[in-house]
């Protein structure tokens, strides 16, 4: 009862100051928007790295020419030209705990359909390469071991490229020309949307990996080699299989530099995650410092509170009230302010957010965690801060308090 007839006086003294009110729970309520807000960044910063590097392939290891430095891949003279095919048929013949190999090239063309032409990316691959990628075939069929061996003019395309050559129509079966050539489309690979650094993944057409060798680019070396690792414990032990194979095959001696190196992408991934990770604690720490300076507003207001009601105490306390009643009161206070401030702080965090995903073009992420843990820090800092101005206030001589002016 005691409590009941504490939170009424507390609510009633709050709305008798209304504006007062509102401007102590604004610290709150930027505090926990923010701090939700700026999660929900982080958060979808760490969603769309993990999606992009997962939709390269799970478990995967790409082997990439010229040698790994501090500063990337070193472009030195020839460098670029020390992958072959073979390379791709011995891991795949030699290494154990390998599900598929796909070496590749790729160059950007000009395909032609009509009076329509479209600039794109275009791969060389092998049948593999279409699981190691998750690809899915929406219309017609992906590359045959038959297309390879015989070096067929024929191409799989993306949904970006079927849009801007053949708007809506099925461009199965269709002939288009790429760099001035002939190719027949034999399929039509599902949307995968796009990457995390924005790159449109159906922005590509894939051809036979001979094909785009000797009948486009006229080379006889591979630009890379995607390999897909039947486990995941077991991608270290791979790479390390790989690194040994190819340097016996590329003869290069004991301290020797390489010419190729290997990325592990399942290790990219978790160290992306560490530093996403970092990022998000980061703008979640800027974030919470509104709400300190929202528990400095609240213990502020309460002293000015206190002061106010000098007289009013004084009369409680001759009427009877304990130093505990008084305390309860002023408690009640702050910890009101900071509970609306939090609901309405969540509220707006929540709403900044979706604006940011909706207008900004930005993937943003709401998990249940930041809400829960800025309202109990805001509930908690209206606690913490109301305490001082409370014991103040219980504290106050009573006599003294009738006396105050």
């Amino acid at each position: 009862m005691l409590f009941n007839e504490s939170f009424r006086m507390a609510i009633t003294s709050l709305m008798a100051n209304k504006l007062r009110s509102l401007l102590t729970m604004l610290g709150i309520i930027i505090g926990v928007g923010a701090v939700i807000a700026m999660v929900s960044v982080g958060m979808g910063v760490k969603s769309n790295v993990q999606s992009s590097i997962a939709s390269l392939g799970s478990n995967m290891l790409i082997v990439s020419p010229g040698a790994a430095n501090r500063g990337g891949p070193r472009g030195a003279a020839g460098s670029m030209q020390t992958l072959k095919y073979d390379d791709a048929e011995a891991i795949k013949a030699k290494i154990k705990n390998i599900d598929y190999v796909s070496p590749t090239v790729s160059s950007s063309y000009q395909a032609v359909n009509g009076n329509m032409n479209w600039n794109t990316s275009v791969q060389g691959v092998t049948p593999e390469f279409m699981a190691i990628r998750s690809l899915v075939v929406g219309s017609g069929s992906f590359i045959t071991d038959d297309d390879m061996e015989k070096r067929r003019r024929v191409a799989i395309v993306g949904t970006t490229v079927a849009e801007n050559l053949f708007e809506k129509e099925n461009p199965v079966g269709h002939n288009i020309r790429i760099n001035n050539q002939p190719f027949k489309i034999i399929g039509l690979i599902e949307s995968k949307g796009q990457s995390s650094m924005g790159q449109d993944q159906d922005d590509v057409i894939y051809i036979p990996l001979t094909t785009a060798q000797e009948r486009m680019l006229g080379i006889t070396y591979v630009q890379s080699i995607n390999i897909q690792v039947s486990e995941q414990d077991k991608m270290d032990q791979v790479q390390e299989e790989i690194e040994n194979l190819l340097r016996q095959r590329h003869h290069i001696q004991t301290g020797k530099e390489d010419d190729f190196h290997v990325r592990n992408l399942t290790s990219l991934m978790e160290t992306m995650s560490q530093t996403t990770s970092m990022i998000t604690l980061l703008l979640g720490s800027i974030a919470g410092i509104s709400l300190i300076v929202g528990g400095i507003g609240i213990m502020n207001i309460m002293m000015v509170s206190v002061t106010e009601r000098t007289r009013e105490i004084g009369i409680r306390k001759a009427l009877g009230a304990t130093f505990r009643n008084i305390m309860m009161q002023f408690l009640i206070e702050s910890v009101v302010i900071g509970v609306i401030g939090g609901v309405i702080g969540i509220v707006c965090g929540c709403g900044i957010s979706k604006a940011i995903a909706n207008f900004g073009g930005f993937n943003t992420v709401i998990t249940i965690f930041p809400i829960v843990l800025s309202f109990g820090f805001s509930v908690g800092i209206g606690l913490f801060f109301g305490i001082y101005p409370a014991r103040k206030a219980a504290k106050l001589d009573p006599i003294e308090a009738l006396r105050y002016e």
